[in-house]
């Protein structure tokens, strides 16, 4: 076990390197931040001394090297457009960006795990048909264009919730929270729902197919000839043999919600890190560009190693595995 997680340790600092390397260099190309930061009447002198001090002019090599070191410590650099700390600006915001997340894949779990186990038990009944077709739907349809039809007939045409915003927050430490107030949950629905859906689809048929595949398995026709209740054998049984692969996707999928987040943060207008990424982008502000990055590799890498790890308690052949290599 300890020889695993180390191996995966080292696995995900060689990742962090080269997404820091591919973010520092991706970005150098995107503007030219001095020219943000500064008005049409700064003099060519001014432009130059403000380069010197942001450090633009040292060797690539050298900007590197420097970005990596205050990366490690913490110091994610100042924006250029607010003029404040990059760190402080992503911590006030990644509340909203996680809460979003996690409801999404909440709503994701709670209604695909079911409408999947249904229509892998049954799949020849209507109400499977229908739900297929609803997954059809919820991966073809673009992320941006559901979240405008929910704010077009939620929102607006029938004004039972908010289209923008995050609603009223507390303050919890450092920590805030749109769900302890009746408006938080009302400005959540729809983002999450919007969020989640594809996620929801995604599930849904991963755990469909699963399960047809398992009710054709050997083990479920001898939990039949012993007896076994079909509650016993759906849910003991075959549900069971399929969480594997479904915590390796769920894991997977809660990283991509976080990460590509970004459309249904600008349709819903919400506070997040995606939102901030974009306003960046439309400035040049390569501090937030940059770290956010590191922040979504940062996350995959975490997810990642947690998915591993409980895939590891889960599957006792890469227990048997490890204690072979060890023998």
């Amino acid at each position: 076990m300890v020889s695993f997680l180390l191996r995966r340790l080292m696995q995900s600092g060689i990742v962090m390197l080269a997404v820091a390397m591919l973010a520092f260099l991706m970005f150098r190309f995107v503007g030219d931040p001095v020219a943000q930061l500064v008005g049409q009447e700064t003099t060519l002198a001014e432009r130059a001394q403000l380069r010197e001090q942001l450090g633009l002019n040292d060797a690539v090599p050298v900007q590197f090297a420097r970005f990596v070191g205050q990366v490690v410590q913490g110091n994610f650099g100042l924006s250029y457009q607010m003029g404040q700390p990059v760190g402080s600006l992503l911590t006030e915001r990644l509340p909203a960006t996680l809460e979003l997340s996690f409801m999404a894949l909440l709503f994701a779990a709670l209604v695909g795990v079911p409408m999947g186990v249904y229509t892998g038990l049954h799949p020849d009944r209507w109400l499977s048909r229908l739900f297929l077709v609803i997954s059809l739907a919820g991966i073809s349809l673009p992320t941006f264009f559901i979240g405008i039809m929910f704010i077009l007939v939620f929102g607006v045409e029938l004004g039972w919730l908010p289209t923008f915003g995050r609603g009223e927050t507390v303050q919890l430490g450092w920590w805030t929270t749109g769900l302890l107030s009746v408006s938080g949950w009302k400005s959540i629905l729809m983002p999450a729902v919007t969020l989640g859906l594809f996620q929801l689809t995604f599930i849904m048929r991963l755990i469909r197919s699963e399960m047809l595949e398992v009710m054709r398995a050997d083990f479920i026709k001898f939990a039949r000839a012993r007896g076994l209740s079909e509650r016993s054998i759906n849910f003991g049984h075959a549900l069971k043999n399929t969480l594997v692969p479904v915590i390796t996707i769920a894991g997977l999928q809660l990283g991509s919600i976080i990460a590509f987040g970004i459309i249904t943060e600008s349709v819903f207008q919400w506070p997040g890190i995606g939102l901030l990424f974009l306003q960046a982008i439309s400035t040049a502000d390569i501090p937030i560009m940059s770290t956010y990055l590191l922040l979504v590799a940062l996350i995959f890498v975490v997810i990642n190693l947690i998915v591993d790890l409980l895939y590891y308690v889960v599957d006792p052949r890469l227990r048997t595995d490890s204690v072979a290599r060890g023998a």
